[in-house]
């Protein structure tokens, strides 16, 4: 099992930052962070695996960045350039296999999330 707490969510204006962290309970080799709207699918925003290679997810690129510090366990995604179709629940997710796809069918295990309100 691996437990999973996202913290650093919020609310800002349009073009301004956030950087959300999620501390995990053990180890996984690809760590992803989702998001969802209320009504809508889970939808990839990043995913990181243990020795640092980041994927991102179209919308995101440029903006977002994925970075993980395996000795504290803990995953971060630092947001600038906010816009407010950037609003939805960040969703933290790990997976212990060694193949990463930000597809959410794949993650083992999730924390409950973190809201992040972007207004204009």
């Amino acid at each position: 099992q691996v437990q999973l707490v996202e913290s650093g969510g919020g609310s800002v204006q349009v073009g301004g930052s956030l950087r959300l962290s999620c501390v995990a309970s053990g180890f996984a080799y690809c760590m992803a962070w989702f998001r969802q709207a209320p009504g809508k699918e889970r939808e990839g925003v990043a995913y990181i695996t243990s020795i640092g290679t980041a994927t991102y997810a179209d919308p995101v690129k440029g903006r977002f960045t994925i970075s993980r510090d395996n000795t504290k366990k803990t995953l971060y995604l630092q947001m600038s350039s906010l816009k407010p179709e950037d609003t939805d629940m960040y969703y933290c997710a790990a997976f212990r296999g060694s193949f990463c796809r930000l597809v959410a069918a794949d993650y083992d295990y999730w924390g409950e999330g973190t809201q992040v309100t972007v207004s204009s």
